[in-house]
Parts: C-alpha cells; sequence; structure tokens
C-alpha cells in the first residue's frame, strides 16, 4: 500500500527527517524532502500532489500545522501524520482541526507506528478513492 505513494516528509533535524525518509524508502515510497516549513510549502506547491505528508511542527519560518492549514485552505486535502516534541495541550486540537484524516505522534515514536500511521491513512485513502460497490 505504500509501495508508490508520493510522500513528502518536513523536518528541520536533518537526522530525523534522513530516518523518515529513509523508512519510507524501504516501503518503495517516492519521498520528497523539506526542511523547513516555507520549503514544506514550497514542495506542496512545485511538486505535488502528494499522497501522504509527514510534518513537523516546530520548524523555521512556519509552523507544519501553519503550512498544512494552508494547504488546507487551497483544498489540498492529503493524508496527514504530524510529529511533535512539544506537549502543548492545544496541540491535539489544532491537528483534528486539519481534518479526519490526520494522525498525530509524539516524539520520540518508532518507526512502526509511523509506518502503521501512513497504511491507516493510505488504506483509508484509497477506499474512499474505490467508493462503495454497486
Amino acid at each position: 500500500m505504500l509501495s508508490g505513494a508520493r510522500v513528502l516528509v518536513a523536518d528541520d533535524d536533518p537526522e530525523l527527517l534522513d530516518a523518515i525518509a529513509a523508512a519510507f524508502d524501504r516501503f518503495d515510497a517516492e519521498v520528497v524532502r523539506a526542511g523547513t516549513g516555507a520549503e514544506l510549502v514550497d514542495r506542496l506547491a512545485d511538486s505535488g500532489p502528494f499522497d501522504l505528508v509527514v510534518t513537523d511542527i516546530a520548524m523555521p519560518w512556519m509552523t507544519g500545522i501553519s503550512a498544512m492549514r494552508a494547504a488546507r485552505t487551497a483544498g489540498l486535502t492529503m493524508s496527514l501524520i504530524v510529529i511533535t516534541a512539544l506537549r502543548d495541550r492545544t496541540i491535539p486540537e489544532e491537528v483534528k482541526a486539519l481534518g479526519g484524516n490526520v494522525v498525530l505522534l509524539h516524539k520520540p515514536f518508532e518507526l512502526k507506528a509511523l509506518e502503521a500511521a501512513a497504511l491507516k491513512l493510505l488504506g483509508e485513502r484509497d477506499r474512499n478513492l474505490v467508493g462503495p460497490s454497486r
């Protein structure tokens, strides 16, 4: 299910960005990287569409949540995994406001949890694309 998926990964921590991108590479996904909120917006505009976006919240220039709010306003509805080390009580509400096809993961997380979230979101997307049988 992840094979061939187009995934945009955004994180300002180069080691975590590399680890997440490598995990999706192992799943045979096509991975595009961004290291800042500005790059996230640029990649959405110039390299989309994407099946899945994985974004950190706290990044330079623009937070992942702000970038994805802008993307949602522009009509982009791709699945989303939001990752964060922040423990702010408002974060779950902000993430939930991005739609039903969103998962929040708190750092540190196991790559298995990332894979499970991606499989869940892309599986739901695929079921919605097929629709009910006639």
